[in-house]
């Protein structure tokens, strides 16, 4: 049986790929210290196939038995999280790809690094290449979360060239789907939670930046095709259709049937304006695409999540919303 060791499997994107691993017949073992996941996002994957480790990867990871795949994707990931935690960010960027990468070369496992569409910045090239190096403020408040991924390609890099570990990185853009976390400060839950309850939906600056949204199962298919493959360099992966944030907002409204109004907010600080992935070297190299919509993907996200979910609050037994089509 395969073995896979996903780090962050407990989070929003992590439990995602767990259930996918599950599903190809996996072995996997979740190693997550719950500070930004939670029990609830895996509580459905209790087997004999399944195995959760609370520890924090900053930390050595020791992993008794074989392992054949390491998909680490722990860190912090939303700017209220990062701003929250920077230290602990810029540590599991650096310590704790050390780490992960480290079991990978002890186990003789091929390795995927959950990288992300903020290496390229505030992009001064669009849509965005891999080769493209980007335009990232090192020093401020975003830095510790760009800079600590850009560092974790290179060590990622270094370990396969030097220590000939088998490695691939993967560049995410905007995901979405099932148990993101009400109050991420991600505008798609944001937006879900302010709708829900007639709230007015705040959107930062004029809403003309624009943001690419990647639906979750999607996402995760890309990851372990990836981690398939015989790959090495960095690949994008996220849906190449640009929407301004004054038109996801919109589309929420409309999907939720809601009375909220839409109320503009100060930009946060190096907020890029525009972000859009090139997925031709995905489309050539791994014959993936994305097959979700976004009308169809956020349809998705109401009909499946309760209502107390979007909210933020402990979910109950009743029934999901219903989207208006």
């Amino acid at each position: 049986m395969t073995t896979s060791v996903v780090t962050g499997g407990a989070g929003f994107l992590g439990s995602h790929l767990c259930d996918l691993l599950l599903s190809k017949g996996h072995r996997v073992i979740c190693v997550d210290n719950l500070e930004t996941g939670s029990l609830t996002n895996v509580a459905h994957l209790r087997s004999d196939d399944f195995v959760f480790i609370n520890h924090d990867v900053i930390n050595h990871i020791d992993i008794a038995e074989p392992v054949d795949f390491v998909y680490h994707l722990a860190s912090p990931a939303s700017p209220i999280d990062y701003l929250r935690l920077p230290l602990a960010t810029l540590k599991v960027g650096s310590y704790g790809t050390h780490n992960a990468l480290g079991l990978a070369k002890n186990k003789r496992a091929r390795f995927l690094l959950a990288s992300t569409s903020e290496v390229y910045g505030d992009p001064a090239v669009h849509p965005q290449p891999e080769h493209y190096w980007g335009n990232v403020n090192p020093i401020g408040p975003r830095g510790v979360y760009d800079e600590a991924k850009r560092y974790a390609e290179a060590l990622t890099m270094a370990y396969h060239r030097q220590q000939g570990v088998d490695t691939c990185i993967v560049r995410i853009f905007n995901t979405y789907g099932p148990r993101m976390r009400a109050f991420d400060g991600r505008a798609i839950p944001t937006f879900m939670r302010q709708a829900i309850s007639n709230q007015p939906i705040t959107v930062f600056g004029e809403g003309e930046q624009t943001r690419t949204f990647c639906y979750v199962s999607d996402l995760v298919a890309g990851l372990v095709k990836l981690a398939e493959s015989g790959e090495h360099l960095p690949i994008n992966i996220g849906n190449p259709n640009e929407f301004t944030i004054m038109e996801l907002a919109e589309t929420i409204i409309e999907l939720l049937g809601s009375r909220s109004q839409i109320v503009k907010e100060e930009l946060p600080v190096d907020d890029p304006q525009q972000r859009r992935p090139d997925i031709s070297v995905a489309r050539e190299i791994l014959d993936w695409a994305p097959t979700i919509d976004l009308r169809e993907g956020l349809t998705r996200v109401i009909v499946e999540s309760p209502r107390e979910t979007l909210l933020g609050r402990q979910a109950s037994e009743r029934a999901p919303l219903t989207a208006k089509r």
